[in-house]
Order: C-alpha cells, then sequence, then structure tokens
C-alpha cells in the first residue's frame, strides 16, 4: 500500500475528490496518509480531520525563506514516508531539492491544457480569465508530474470541457474543477499506485 501525502492550501475541493475516490475503492493500492498545510486555518485541514487523516501545517511565514522552508517540507515527507505527493491546491513554492529528492512521485492539477495558460502567474481565476480572453472553444485540467520547471513536468492525463458564450471565469472554474479536475486527479493518483505510469525520455507513458 503506497501512502499518499496531500499538500493543500485552502478549501481542499481537489482533496475531498481524492478522499471521495479512496472511500468508494477508485485509488486501490494506495491510502491518503497525510494532509500538510501551508495554512493553519485552511478548511482542507478539517475535510482531513473528518475524515481520520493525519495532518500536519507548515506556514510560510515561519521560516526565513523559500529553501529553509523546502528543507522543512522535505523532512515531513521522509518522516510521513510518502510514496507519492499529490498538490491540492497547493500555492506555496518549493525549491527544486523538493522534486528532486522525489522525482516522478509527485503531481500536480493545473486548470487548463498544458503548454496553453501556464506557468508562473497563471493559477487560480487568472487561468480562466487568459483562457477568456484568448477566445479558446475548449478547456479543461492538466494533472502532471511536479519538476523544478513551473507547470513543466511530465504530462499524466488531460481532458477538456467546452467554452461557452457567457461563461465567466468562476463558471468556467467551476464546470472544470466538477468534470475534470475532481476526476483526473484521483484517476492519476490510482494509476501512481498501480505502477501504471512510466517517464520516458521526459513523456509519461500511461498503461490504462
Amino acid at each position: 500500500m503506497k501512502n499518499i501525502v496531500v499538500l493543500v492550501s485552502g478549501g481542499g475541493t481537489n482533496l475531498q475528490a481524492l478522499i471521495d475516490a479512496e472511500k468508494r475503492g477508485g485509488i486501490p493500492g494506495g491510502k491518503i496518509t497525510c494532509v500538510i498545510s501551508s495554512k493553519s486555518d485552511a478548511y482542507a485541514l478539517e475535510r482531513a480531520k473528518q475524515n481520520g487523516i493525519n495532518t500536519r501545517v507548515l506556514v510560510r511565514r515561519d521560516f526565513a525563506d523559500v529553501h529553509a522552508y523546502s528543507k522543512a517540507m522535505l523532512d515531513a515527507l521522509n518522516e510521513e514516508k510518502a510514496d507519492l505527493v499529490v498538490y491540492a491546491g497547493f500555492m506555496t513554492i518549493l525549491d527544486e531539492t523538493v522534486c528532486k529528492a522525489y522525482p516522478n512521485k509527485m503531481i500536480n492539477v493545473h486548470p487548463a491544457l498544458i503548454p496553453s495558460f501556464c506557468g508562473k502567474g497563471f493559477y487560480g481565476l487568472h487561468v480562466h480569465e487568459a483562457a477568456l480572453e484568448k477566445g479558446v472553444k475548449v478547456t479543461g485540467a492538466t494533472v502532471h508530474f511536479v519538476t523544478e520547471v513551473c507547470d513543466g513536468g511530465p504530462i499524466i492525463l488531460q481532458d477538456t470541457v467546452p467554452v461557452l458564450n457567457g461563461d465567466t471565469p468562476e463558471i468556467l472554474q467551476k464546470r472544470v474543477m466538477e468534470n475534470v479536475e475532481w476526476k483526473l486527479l484521483p484517476k492519476a493518483a490510482a494509476l501512481f499506485c498501480q505502477d501504471k505510469i512510466k517517464v520516458v525520455d521526459g513523456r509519461a507513458i500511461v498503461e490504462e
């Protein structure tokens, strides 16, 4: 059984999708063993506690710089014996030492079809504002491995939703979350826990 450690910063809707998937047997071979939050008041912590999941809090401002924070995070992941680290709305930057310590063992969900609308500054509603401004007809979400390049790791899964006339960033965000993010993130975790993802020449090959 692989230990899944989930990193959060906010409400934890993606965490809830993972919890729900695990409860219905949707992540065979994996178990969420710890939730680590960058904010002490994140509602995601309450979701974890309600489901009997161990929690830890590492507040960024309690550390001198990104390197000190990253070391503390790496120590925590090692203590929790993490096999898979999942970014679920984790909004705090870690340095490259963490992803290098867990190569192809950290995954993130991004609310766009990478390589579109990704990289520094593209998070939350900013992503959907940019998609609407560009006038794209479809958008979606991407689950990818985390590397030192922001949103630059191997792509594991992608799926799409239509962009409709009259969409606002908030409406589009909700459609992407409900129809793509909440489905793809647990699916990617399940694939990882069943050893069905291989990275070859920088690309993720999924055995389904």
